[in-house]
C-alpha cells in the first residue's frame, strides 16, 4: 500500500472498508491530489514538528550581533527554502523604541535585559524572553596599541581620545558600570549610539581607543587591537531574545529563535566571541 493510501486508510476507514482495490487506488490518487493542492504533503505529526515555512522574517537585533546573526540568517534561508531573513541592527534602546512605536518586526534580540524590558513592559513580547548569549567588554585601540593602553585606568590619560557608547545603550551602560566599580572618571570625546559606531571611530583613527565588546574587537580583525581589563567581569551583559506579539510571520520567527538557541546557533555565536548563557 502506498503512503498516500495508508493516509487515506487512516482518515477514511469506513469508506476503505466498503470499496474494492480499484476504487481504493482511485481514491488514493484523489487524496494525493487534494494534499498537493493544499500545500500539505507530510503527515500531521511531521507537519507540526517541521512546518513548511515561507516569507520574510524581520529581526531587530543589537548591533554587536551583526556578524553572527547575518551568518545565522543565511543558514536559516538555506534550511528553509522560500524564506528570507531581514535585519535591522542598531542600539538596543533605539530598536526597542521602534518596536513599541509600532514598527513591524518578528523577533527582538537585545544586548541587555534593561532594554528588553522596554518592549516587555509595553506588552509587545510573547512569553518571557530567554537569554541566549552573554558578552564582555574590551578596550579597542589602534593597531599596535601605540598609546600603550594596558588598563581601564590608562583611558583617563590626558590627551587620549576615547569613545564610549551612549549610557542609554547596553555597551555604554556596561562601560559606565565598569568605570564606577573602579572609581574612575572618564570624559570621552564622543558618545556613540551603538557599539559599531564607537568601534568605527577607532578604525578610522578618529579616536585612540573605545570601550566595546570582545565580539566587536574580534570581528574587526587587524583594524584594531584588543586590550582586556579585569573590571569587565563586573559588567557582563546578558542578551535576551523574544518573539514579538504582532509578528507578521510568527511561525518562521519561532524557527529562527530556535536556530539561535540550538547547538548549531550557539557554535556560531561562541565562535564570534560570545559567552554561553
Amino acid at each position: 500500500m502506498t503512503r498516500s493510501a495508508r493516509r487515506t486508510h487512516r482518515t477514511r476507514p469506513l469508506q476503505v472498508a466498503a470499496v474494492g482495490a480499484a476504487a481504493l487506488l482511485a481514491l488514493s490518487a484523489c487524496s494525493s491530489s487534494d494534499d498537493s493542492g493544499s500545500g500539505s504533503t507530510k503527515s500531521d505529526s511531521s507537519a507540526s514538528s517541521s512546518p513548511k515555512l515561507s516569507g520574510t522574517v524581520t529581526v531587530f537585533a543589537a548591533a554587536s550581533l551583526k556578524e553572527s546573526f547575518t551568518a545565522l540568517g543565511k543558514e536559516f534561508e538555506k534550511e528553509h527554502p522560500g524564506t528570507k531573513v531581514t535585519f535591522s541592527f542598531g542600539g538596543s534602546d533605539t530598536l526597542a523604541a521602534s518596536i513599541t512605536g509600532g514598527a513591524p518586526a518578528d523577533v527582538f534580540a537585545a544586548a541587555s535585559p534593561k532594554t528588553m524590558a522596554i518592549v516587555t513592559d509595553k506588552g509587545d513580547a510573547v512569553g518571557t524572553p530567554s537569554t541566549f548569549v552573554r558578552n564582555q567588554l574590551e578596550i579597542a585601540t589602534l593597531p599596535g596599541n601605540p598609546d600603550k593602553v594596558a588598563s581601564l585606568k590608562d583611558l583617563t590619560k590626558s590627551g587620549l581620545k576615547v569613545v564610549l557608547c551612549d549610557k542609554t545603550v547596553p555597551c555604554g551602560a556596561a562601560a559606565q558600570k565598569a568605570l564606577d566599580a573602579s572609581s574612575l572618571k572618564l570624559t570621552p570625546v564622543s558618545y556613540e549610539q551603538d557599539v559599531k559606531s564607537a568601534l568605527t571611530k577607532v578604525e578610522l583613527k578618529e579616536a585612540d581607543a573605545a570601550v566595546v565588546y570582545k565580539t566587536d574587537v574580534k570581528a574587526a580583525g587587524d583594524k584594531v587591537e584588543g586590550v582586556e581589563f579585569p573590571e569587565s567581569a563586573k559588567a557582563i551583559n546578558d542578551y535576551p531574545i523574544t518573539l514579538l506579539k504582532d509578528a507578521p510571520n510568527a511561525a518562521a520567527a519561532k524557527a529562527f529563535i530556535e536556530l539561535v538557541q540550538s547547538a548549531e546557533g550557539q557554535k556560531v555565536l561562541t565562535a564570534a566571541g560570545f559567552l554561553q548563557p
